[in-house]
């Protein structure tokens, strides 16, 4: 049985629809135009070929997309052979905001418990928490989580302690910050990324 609270994270198949992946297929070309800066050097229709071949990784796509991800491609593992799609959203994706860390974390809470967890929710999407390495890679390719801040993949050492590691852009710079990990604010969410 999934530890998931919240049903909406959790579709009966994760399988889209043949229109459903068109409209989908059109968001992400648009957004990769958009922003060429993302990924200088790839091509959109090698994407498309590779995204059409793992059309499992479609139905983790669409739920970053719904969730107010914005997901776009910022690069290629060589050594893999994999497109690197991120959460790339303005401010830290709306649908995923007022969670705590992990399931732990809601456990933990006797009252007043938040809806979900950063850590079951991604993997309910088929998703992964961005570390700090990667939140700051992120952040070179734009200006992100201004307003607001996200949960990031938190080192075992410091999670068993009770804390929880989030990253925000203030002052034109990053920071990385810690809570603990039952904490959940309306203006903290988390981002994700996915190989394909």
């Amino acid at each position: 049985m999934s530890r998931v609270r919240n049903n909406k994270f959790m579709g009966n198949q994760k399988e889209l629809t043949p229109d459903q992946v068109a409209q989908l297929f059109t968001v992400l070309e648009a957004r990769f135009n958009q922003y060429k800066s993302r990924h200088e050097n790839l091509n959109w229709e090698k994407v498309r070929v590779k995204l059409e071949d793992n059309r499992s990784k479609l139905w983790s796509l669409n739920e970053m997309e719904k969730t107010g991800g914005e997901p776009d491609v910022i690069g290629f593992d060589q050594i893999s052979g994999e497109y690197i799609f991120i959460d790339c959203s303005p401010e830290s994706p709306k649908g995923r905001r007022s969670a705590c860390y992990d399931h732990e974390a809601l456990d933990s809470r006797k009252e007043f418990k938040p809806e979900n967890n950063a850590i079951d929710m991604a993997q309910s999407m088929g998703i992964e928490l961005l570390n700090e390495v990667k939140y700051r890679e992120l952040q070179q390719l734009g200006v992100f989580d201004t307003k607001t801040s996200s949960w990031i993949s938190t080192p075992p050492e410091i999670r068993v302690l009770g804390g929880a590691l989030f990253c925000d852009r203030r002052y034109n710079t990053v920071f990385t910050y810690h809570n603990g990990a039952e904490s959940y604010y309306t203006a903290r969410g988390f981002r994700g990324a996915l190989r394909v």
